[in-house]
């Protein structure tokens, strides 16, 4: 009987999280925003954008974002293109809006105050009561990730490194939690998006040319890396000041994979496209990682996601935060310069299908 009770009050915890995330996703929206005061990080037009350093309070993590300009390129590979895959195509136009996009990739610094409940660690220890944006963003320190049962940087460094082995919701939920966090939007960059930054203005295989000689003053792949990634912005930026965009750890964005490349927009203008995504894999990542080929490093170049990335994870079910076995998959992220309704984020930037759920009964946090 007592089992039971504790049973059912533990489910009715969960169920309770689960409307309360609910409720302060629509809290950020209804009630007047209150923004943490950033340096730069105001802009009504794409003239006023700046480049900024974000601030997660109560702590000393930190990033850097730069602004990406609004405009028009070419998306895909062309059939002439050395290694090109039949998913890189077919060329086609695409218009994209202003964003500012960080300058590396996430990393662990940054992502524990969520991940490893540090924010909520340091406020306790401190005695500080929290404000409006604490309040909003513990829902989703509630509502995340279960203690994982392994180092998930596994041995390869952390202060400096990028986050990685993260599921694309782990990703979505963690801008979530740094939307509620900072008062701004933030959330992945669709597969568009990320291939304008990439680019930087140019149409060659690499965002510096077509030799992939030169891979090794940008890039960190499996040819200049000792069996580990490297600690971001080391290597050149591209055009836009944007580090590791090749290569080091290959990044989540919001799309769904589709094989057969991009058939519906041949001889289209498209504008902010996104593939919704309506089944759990295959889901896109971009730029491949350290333990990767030349070749998967292009600007166009695709990969898909897939269950051999959860090979190994020994819980049933499997983890919806962790993969086991993508340890050169990370996150970059976006916030866009014009901040979309709530009825247009839950329509499509915040759309996906399948809705996942934590098992019934958590594990040991």
């Amino acid at each position: 009987m007592r089992q039971s009770v504790a049973f059912n009050f533990i489910v009715g915890l969960i169920g309770f999280f689960g409307s309360a995330v609910f409720l302060a996703e629509n809290s950020i929206a209804e009630v007047a925003r209150d923004v943490l005061p950033v340096e730069d990080a105001s802009a009504s037009t794409e003239k006023e954008m700046k480049p900024y350093v974000e601030l997660i309070e109560h702590t000393e993590a930190k990033f850097e974002l730069v602004p990406i300009p609004g405009g028009r390129f070419t998306m895909g590979s062309p059939e002439s293109e050395a290694d090109r895959r039949d998913d890189e195509g077919p060329q086609h136009e695409v218009e994209v809006s202003p964003f500012w996009m960080s300058q590396c990739e996430i990393t662990w610094n940054v992502y524990d105050v969520w991940a490893a409940d540090l924010d909520l660690f340091i406020r306790e220890q401190n005695q500080l009561k929290p404000n409006k944006r604490d309040e909003l963003a513990d829902v989703f320190q509630i509502s995340q990730p279960t203690k994982p049962y392994m180092d998930m940087s596994f041995g390869m460094g952390s202060r400096g490194y990028p986050a990685i082995c993260m599921t694309q919701h782990a990703a979505r939920t963690f801008c979530k939690w740094l939307t509620a966090k900072t008062g701004r939007y933030y959330r992945l960059p669709t597969e568009a998006e990320w291939e304008y930054a990439c680019r930087a203005g140019s149409t060659t295989a690499y965002s510096f040319g077509d030799d992939p000689g030169e891979l090794d003053e940008y890039a960190w792949y499996i040819e200049n890396t000792q069996e580990k990634y490297a600690k971001v912005g080391l290597k050149k930026p591209n055009a836009f000041g944007l580090h590791d965009m090749h290569g080091n750890a290959a990044e989540w964005v919001l799309d769904q994979y589709a094989p057969d490349g991009y058939p519906e927009s041949q001889g289209k203008t498209v504008k902010d496209p996104l593939a919704i995504p309506k089944t759990l894999y295959p889901r896109v990542v971009r730029g491949g990682g350290w333990n990767q080929d030349a070749e998967l490093l292009r600007s166009a170049a695709r990969e898909g996601s897939t269950e051999d990335w959860i090979e190994q994870d020994p819980q049933i079910p499997v983890s919806i935060w962790y993969l086991t076995d993508a340890l050169h998959v990370g996150i970059r992220i976006v916030r866009p310069l014009s901040e979309p309704s709530e009825e247009e984020k839950l329509n499509k930037w915040e759309a996906s299908l399948p809705v996942m759920k934590e098992r019934e009964v958590p594990l040991e946090r």
